[in-house]
């Protein structure tokens, strides 16, 4: 297989840890005969200050030509972005309309947490339990954060509004991804997130949901107020064991959510799909208060990567041989600093780069 990559590495943490996936990437292509091409492209704040743009022309057109994108995070120090214009701030000017380009509108987040690792997690080891293992989906390109928008400045500070608009093609499409997800995964569970007691949006959501949950009668359905899941993730995760389905705006905030109770926003991959194109990305920020100390947990875009391979290219052996790695890394006792425990052997505690470098190790000798 030959494929030509896109490689938007973004801000902060961002060169670093898509380094450690190109690496991986390139490893898997010499083991399995493939042929993968990248090309960089500036994306992000830093792109803003080098040309004035967070998703600049050129950066548009590498992107439409390549087969798929990966991005890393964006975004800078707090005083540096405050010198952007509104407009052109990465999540505004370049997140959202990346997703608009190639209507990205299906994204995947696993929450992953075997027994083993429950030492990562902040909560107790018996709320663990057998462990967590959710596949979030949540609808990309739709809902508030693509609602018209009227700001403050606009009404001489009277009001300002967002407006939440879902249309039956986009929940249909997003319900119909989630239950065949769920066909796949060994819970066969599907877990519908709304707020249907306030919002109409999430009445009509639920609607068109339930008419596709008519076609897969074997797949476990349950249905739950996002505020209420909120709680039951902390309280007992592994109850949702399977596909959690989300709208755009709850899903931003639960997917974060899981990240906390994994222990750390540097285990949660993602890819963001479409009908013609997908990028994928880590879950988290640019963490710009340690870039460059080779300390930063490139987990999530080597799993990111594994998605690649699985939901981009269709190459589920391959993605599923970078999975296992990243098992082993961890199930050899290794960690990156911030999930260093107080029993950490100090020779285990992995730089970003001696990350990677375990990962391809094992993928060498397997």
């Amino acid at each position: 297989m030959v494929k030509n990559i896109a490689v938007l590495s973004g801000d902060g943490i961002g060169p670093e840890i898509t380094h450690e996936g190109i690496k991986v990437l390139n490893q898997i292509a010499n083991q399995y005969g493939h042929t993968f091409n990248y090309e960089l492209a500036d994306f992000g704040a830093e792109a803003y200050f080098k040309t004035g743009s967070p998703f600049p022309e050129a950066t548009k057109k590498i992107c439409d030509q390549a087969d798929t994108i990966i991005k890393g995070p964006v975004g800078l120090a707090v005083e540096k972005m405050l010198e952007i214009p509104l407009e052109q701030r990465p999540e505004k000017g370049a997140i959202l309309p990346l997703r608009a380009r190639y209507d990205t509108f299906a994204n995947y987040r696993p929450v992953y947490l075997p027994p083993e690792y429950a030492d990562f997690s902040p909560l107790k080891k018996e709320v663990i339990g057998n462990g967590i293992n959710i596949l979030m989906i949540r609808e990309l390109v739709g809902g508030i954060y693509f609602g018209n928008k009227t700001e403050g400045v606009e009404t001489n500070n009277t009001y300002a509004s967002d407006d939440c608009h879902y249309d039956y093609a986009k929940i249909k499409r997003i319900a119909v991804t989630a239950f065949e997800e769920a066909t796949k995964n060994p819970f066969n569970r599907l877990t519908n997130i709304h707020k249907s007691n306030v919002l109409a949006t999430s009445r009509f959501w639920n609607q068109v949901v339930e008419e596709v949950q008519e076609n897969y009668p074997d797949v476990e359905y349950q249905s739950v107020l996002v505020d209420n899941a909120a709680y039951q993730l902390v309280i007992n995760p592994a109850q949702y064991n399977g596909v959690m389905l989300l709208n755009n705006m709850m899903g931003d905030i639960l997917t974060d959510q899981a990240g906390g109770v994994l222990g750390s926003l540097g285990l949660m991959p993602s890819a963001c799909i479409g009908t013609e194109k997908g990028y994928v990305e880590p879950a988290h920020g640019s963490a710009p208060d340690i870039a460059g100390q080779n300390i930063a947990n490139p987990y999530s875009m080597i799993g990111s990567i594994a998605f690649l391979l699985e939901k981009c290219f269709n190459l589920e052996k391959e993605g599923q041989a970078v999975w296992n790695a990243l098992k082993a890394v961890f199930g050899n006792g290794y960690r990156t600093k911030e999930l260093a425990g107080n029993h950490t052997d100090s020779s285990h505690i992995l730089s970003t780069t001696a990350f990677g470098d375990k990962v391809v190790e094992y993928l060498q000798k397997h």
